[in-house]
């Protein structure tokens, strides 16, 4: 799939019916937007299954890692934002933390997190992969369709951006 260019904005405009993550993501990586269909992780403080997810192939798919927006850890490092680039995964939103900020903001990945934190997660295997997350009140469908860019994250029932 191409990267198709889209504005957020402009999404919202015209599919006023989507849903906005009102929550304050910042965004890692070098690309500042990406889109495609929901994978679901529900990852609390253990990145064990988002390791997993990353290591098969992401069809273009956006990852939606749930940590509950919990402090006490980081999901995503460098590591894992190198799988997301070999196995075609088109971003990853993180309800938490990352780390390595710096060599992320290197990479050609597009990730949106709440912020960093240097510490590792526990790796127990503990979480859930494809289940219905609510985040900051909204709800995330496996399937779903996600657009980021630097207004902001949308979630759409469908393509918002398939040929009419």
């Amino acid at each position: 799939m191409s990267m198709q260019s889209f504005s957020t904005a402009d999404l919202l405009d015209q599919h006023p019916e989507s849903t906005v993550m009102m929550e304050d993501f910042i965004s890692f990586g070098m690309n500042t937007s990406f889109f495609g269909q929901a994978k679901t992780i529900y990852a609390p403080e253990d990145n064990s299954l988002v390791r997993q997810a990353l290591e098969t192939d992401g069809n273009n798919q956006v990852l939606i890692v749930d940590g509950g927006g919990s402090r006490a850890c980081a999901l995503i490092g460098d590591q894992l934002a190198l799988l997301a680039i070999k196995n075609s995964w088109a971003g990853i939103v993180v309800h938490g933390y990352i780390r390595d900020s710096a060599v992320i903001s290197e990479m050609p990945v597009g990730i949106k997190a709440l912020g960093t934190n240097p510490r590792k997660s526990d790796k127990q295997n503990r979480g859930e992969i494809n289940i219905k997350l609510t985040i900051a009140q909204v709800t995330v469908k496996p399937g779903n369709w996600v657009y980021s860019d630097a207004d902001g994250i949308i979630i759409a029932e469908q393509n918002l951006l398939a040929p009419k």
